[in-house]
């Protein structure tokens, strides 16, 4: 067990932050919303008076044309451009700075990011690099930009991270392979698009994925202790949302109402963590992600019930309002059984997702280390609603190496 000194103690950095998170305006970016959003959001930026942008994505969504109709519009209204498609999954720090030297290179006076979260994660920090003379590694952590990134617009191509709206960049030390967020209400873009028209051809696999992404950050935000009544509006919100149509948008891609319900979705829960922040899952799917390169949303998917079940004893009314938010209540049952049947919905939606419940490349040797770096994480950043200690999440971590 943690020792009570301890806990105390990281109970009260997460007051701190819960101060701080009310006291610092969060800022939150213009917002076009519909099909087609995505070129609305083209046209302001021409309104805007800006002359070439950064074009930010991947390699494959250049190559499958998804680009086609932006850098269209953005020729229609006289707005030069710069393709820069080098950010992968998990974007590093040569990726950044190549990014950075393309935006030089080229005289852009901006950055649009097209993509998921690591395209615009990194362009975050391209962005903050570009205004700040000093490496990533020592703007990693809280409100440690000086100067207000150059303007920075963001088009999420997948319904998952709510990195269009949130305060936080995270890129990897190419090095370590350790994960750093830099966190700074400065990194959000000025305007955003949520146009799900851009996300009918998102694989089912990847569409899960991210949806269960969005919805590890509408529930960690909600059981987070440092939620307010707004940011459980949003948590609610986003909860619905993804439990009404995340199985819609995997097995019928070509849906639009559902892909534009989840684009709005994971927008919610963005806002949520911003300021609630979020938990164990994150702590410890960053730390085995960054180890085994998994995806984001696939490691947070794994993660997600082994940690409902460890913290369910202090949170059961919140996970049956949560139960009653997805349409799950039927009848009389009491909030115990609801909290139960929540989480067993979020094992149902993985079984028929083909999400596991374990990770095969998990290794016993690994996950001490691992257990370490998540609790660090964990309690020098998040609220979370029961604290764990070394031995604890070591058994939790081999439960998913079965």
């Amino acid at each position: 067990m943690l020792f009570p000194l301890k806990v105390q103690y990281y109970k009260g950095l997460a007051k701190a932050l819960k101060v701080a998170a009310a006291v610092i305006p969060m800022p939150k970016p213009t917002l076009f919303t519909g099909a087609d959003s995505s070129l609305e959001l083209c046209d302001a930026i021409s309104q805007l008076g800006i002359k070439k942008v950064l074009l930010v994505s991947d390699e494959v969504l250049v190559n499958i044309g998804l680009l086609k109709d932006i850098t269209a519009r953005l020729e229609k209204n006289g707005t030069a451009y710069t393709i820069f498609d080098g950010i992968l999954p998990d974007p590093s720090y040569d990726q950044v700075e190549a990014g950075l030297e393309a935006l030089k290179d080229n005289h852009c006076e901006a950055i649009l990011a097209v993509g998921g979260g690591s395209p615009i994660d990194a362009s975050k920090a391209i962005a903050a690099r570009a205004t700040n003379d000093k490496p990533l590694k020592k703007m990693a952590g809280l409100f440690k930009l000086r100067k207000a990134p150059l303007p920075f617009f963001a088009i999420p191509t997948t319904a998952g991270t709510g990195s269009e709206v949130t305060i936080v960049s995270v890129v990897s030390d190419p090095v370590t392979h350790q994960k750093t967020p830099i966190i700074d209400p400065k990194l959000v873009p000025m305007m955003a698009a949520l146009d799900g028209k851009l996300m009918l051809g998102l694989p089912p696999a990847v569409t899960a994925a991210t949806g269960m992404d969005a919805l590890t950050h509408a529930i960690e935000s909600y059981i987070s202790t440092n939620a307010t009544s707004e940011t459980e509006a949003y948590s609610l919100a986003a909860t619905k949302l993804i439990l009404e149509n995340l199985e819609t948008a995997v097995h019928d891609g070509k849906n639009l109402e559902a892909r534009q319900n989840m684009a709005m979705a994971s927008y919610y829960a963005g806002l949520a963590f911003t300021k609630a922040s979020v938990g164990y899952v994150h702590a410890i799917a960053h730390n085995f992600g960054a180890l085994y390169k998994t995806p984001h949303g696939l490691a947070n998917s794994i993660v997600l019930p082994h940690v409902l079940d460890y913290s369910k004893s202090e949170i059961v009314d919140r996970l049956a309002t949560l139960a009653e938010a997805g349409g799950l209540k039927t009848g009389r049952e009491s909030k115990r059984q609801l909290a139960n049947k929540f989480i067993a919905r979020i094992r149902a939606m993985l079984k028929d997702f083909e999400i596991p419940d374990h990770l095969d490349v998990l290794q016993s040797d690994d996950i001490p280390k691992i257990a370490r770096l998540a609790l660090e994480e964990a309690h020098m950043n998040y609220p979370v609603p029961k604290y764990m200690d070394q031995k604890t999440c070591e058994s939790l971590l081999q439960k998913m190496a079965a």
